[in-house]
């Protein structure tokens, strides 16, 4: 069953981005979400499958009509001889989380935002730092997608295993996925290591850093020498045996410190820009060292309470540090005032064809700034370093880049677009987001 409506405004999490589809439905079933694709293509017109909004960029922008995930949650299959556990596909990663912690099972890796959902935070990319595989795209075993035609297909290494190969980063363009299987592990234990540095201490240690963690994850406080480094080792602990900080010492950090007086910060900033260097300076000095253990989804995972804009760009790992002091050297001769920490992670090479670390290991440098700031002239003057190093754009985050000058940095590019041409020929879940970075 799926409900509708008529008249409904959607607006992206960062309000960067929004649009007045005309016909909103919540499908409940895979039939629902059939029938929705076969009368927007028997009307000539589009359907897109929205989640969160967590994409900052308009890649999910409803045209025609929106579908709304809510009704399309929860976990469907657990396989413990396999190792895998099927979700449907409107599931927030935050649920995912908490029911496989309650099946004694976790997620290899993940981003340290959970309110997306699986389709959106795959579709798009979604990647954590470190670890054997750093994008959830990567954790994939098998997808169930509707395509364009209304056909119900199912992809894995066994099974349509050319569509698997492709649509694990599927950017909404080849279908909606109505449910995900993940290749997941027993639950385990990380000991998180926060501490603050210099800016030389950082960069001349930061490749022995990753060697010697799992995990490892860089903020630059802009106009300042101050970092933040955070190191996340997985140990022997079992769950229940781990360390995690106080209920105070975790509101302090989590929620005062990096939400609410951030924020405040930040406004301040806002409001006068000449402040925000000494600012920065003062909330470099503020980090201090703090040493836990958790289950892993409660380390990765930060609850992001300022809403910003992000720019973020994998780039190849050999040059990945010289391209972080290029970026800092046009920062520092500009008269950019950057509120906002740049944060700095690794992904080891992956298959997946869309995937920014695909076929090589990559460093991801991320540039935000407040939800109410004009990013334009910020990132437009960083974008070009980015892409003279061979950078590859985070799908779900701002970028300027097009299909004539994405097809070079992706060598899968061209069998994306063919597969895509199969699956939707009639263009029935494209907008003008995906016309830009794929062409029509």
């Amino acid at each position: 069953m799926s409900s509708a409506v008529h008249g409904h405004l959607w607006r992206n999490w960062s309000g960067l981005e929004e649009a007045v589809p005309r016909h909103v439905e919540t499908p409940g079933s895979v039939e629902s979400v059939v029938d929705a694709v076969r009368r927007a293509r028997e009307g000539g017109t589009t359907v897109k499958m929205t989640g969160t909004g967590h994409s900052f960029t308009a890649i999910a922008a409803p045209e025609h009509t929106l579908l709304r995930p809510e009704a399309l949650t929860g976990i469907l299959d657990v396989d413990r001889d396999a190792m895998t556990v099927t979700a449907r596909a409107g599931t927030p990663l935050k649920d995912l989380n908490l029911a496989l912690e309650r099946l004694g099972l976790s997620l290899h890796n993940m981003g340290d935002i959970a309110e997306q959902t699986l389709a959106g935070a795959t579709s798009t990319g979604t990647h954590g730092t470190g670890g054997i595989a750093a994008g959830l795209a990567a954790q994939l075993a098998g997808l169930e997608l509707v395509t364009g035609t209304g056909e119900v297909l199912r992809a894995s290494a066994a099974e349509n295993p050319d569509v698997f190969d492709l649509a694990r980063v599927g950017l909404g363009a080849l279908g909606i996925l109505t449910s995900l299987t993940f290749h997941v592990e027993p639950l385990f234990v990380v000991e998180a290591h926060e501490q603050p540095m210099t800016w030389d201490e950082g960069l001349s240690s930061y490749d022995e850093m990753e060697a010697d963690s799992h995990h490892l994850d860089l903020y630059w406080f802009p106009h300042t020498d101050r970092l933040m480094v955070k190191q996340n080792v997985r140990t022997d602990l079992e769950p229940g045996e781990q360390q995690p900080p106080s209920r105070m010492a975790a509101w302090w950090e989590d929620e005062l410190v990096s939400n609410a007086v951030f924020g405040a910060l930040c406004r301040v900033g806002s409001r006068a820009p000449a402040l925000v260097p000494r600012i920065n300076r003062v909330a470099g000095r503020a980090q201090s060292e703090r040493l836990y253990s958790d289950l892993a989804h409660r380390v990765f995972v930060t609850p992001r309470r300022v809403r910003f804009r992000e720019m973020e760009y994998a780039v190849p790992r050999e040059v990945g540090l010289d391209v972080l002091r290029e970026c800092r050297r046009v920062i520092d001769a500009s008269d950019w005032r950057i509120a906002f920490p740049v944060e700095v992670r690794t992904a080891r090479a992956d298959d997946v064809a869309l995937s920014t670390a695909h076929g090589r290991d990559s460093l991801y440098l991320a540039f935000h700034v407040p939800a109410d700031t004009d990013h334009t002239a910020y990132f437009g003057g960083l974008e070009p370093v980015l892409r003279a190093a061979g950078g590859r754009p985070h799908w779900g985050k701002v970028h300027t880049r097009t299909a004539a000058d994405l097809a070079p940095v992706y060598d899968r590019f061209d069998d994306f677009v063919a597969l895509r041409d199969r699956l939707d020929p009639d263009r029935v879940f494209a907008n003008a987001h995906l016309r830009r970075v794929l062409g029509d």
